[in-house]
């Protein structure tokens, strides 16, 4: 039987360092909180998310009609419809809408990963549908963590090591990558509790602490939520 490799980047900036080039899936990880908001934002019936590395198309794409979503660290952009928030789109009606989505990381990873043969949104919100999608079609993959402006972040790798475990638990992947064994170690250490583990030792749970995200956080770390699996193709998300 054929056994899949995964890899992990944990940073945008190591990414074009990685080893599996070839036929491949990346899935783009920002748990606080672009990828928990993009899949909560197509659970609430967003039909399209055009990610964006920058802010300057945002207006290009409203005059289209898309709705604005922008934040740069943390805090939501000036006349945007929405920011970074999870919660917020759960609670909004975004039936059949269609966004246009930049933030300080998590849409840079997206993008970065648009290399791959498939990229997928990865969170704790979508963490069984995505495993399950992972194993039932199972190829290279390299998890790409977005951190905090290229640094390591507590939070994305926990999710990465909850995915990894879940993986090759399945007997479908494999891997022999460093990070992908300290990204497994760390989800083993935390017992389950990602949000108690993270609350303690996260620095972007204190930033967004500050910025009145509480209720957020406390989402980002819950799993199973919205089970979705948004698949980036030609530039815009969709749901695979």
């Amino acid at each position: 039987m054929n056994v899949s490799q995964i890899e992990l980047s944990l940073t945008p900036a190591l990414y074009d360092w990685r080893t599996i080039k070839e036929r491949h899936t990346t899935v783009a990880v920002d748990i606080l909180r672009a990828t928990t908001a993009i899949c909560a934002a197509f659970f609430a019936g967003a039909k399209e998310i055009v990610p964006l590395d920058s802010l300057e198309p945002l207006e290009a794409y409203h005059a289209q009609g898309y709705l604005r979503a922008a934040e740069r660290g943390g805090k939501k952009i000036g006349d945007a419809e929405y920011g970074n928030s999870p919660t917020e789109y759960l609670s909004s009606n975004l039936h059949g809408k269609r966004m246009a989505y930049s933030t300080t990381n998590g849409t840079v990873s997206i993008l970065r990963g648009s290399d791959a043969e498939r990229t997928l949104v990865g969170c704790f919100a979508n963490i069984n549908t995505l495993t399950h999608l992972l194993i039932d079609k199972p190829q290279d993959l390299v998890i790409l963590c977005s951190g905090w402006k290229n640094d390591f972040s507590v939070e994305d790798t926990l999710f990465a090591g909850a995915l990894c475990r879940r993986l090759i638990d399945s007997g479908k992947y494999n891997s022999k990558n460093d990070a992908v064994m300290m990204a497994m170690t760390l989800w083993d250490s935390c017992n389950n509790d990602p949000y108690s583990y993270c609350i303690r030792h996260a620095s972007h749970v204190q930033r967004l602490i500050g910025f009145g995200a509480a209720q957020d956080i406390l989402f980002a770390f819950k799993q199973n939520t919205c089970p979705v699996v948004p698949c980036l193709i030609n530039g815009t998300l969709t749901l695979h």
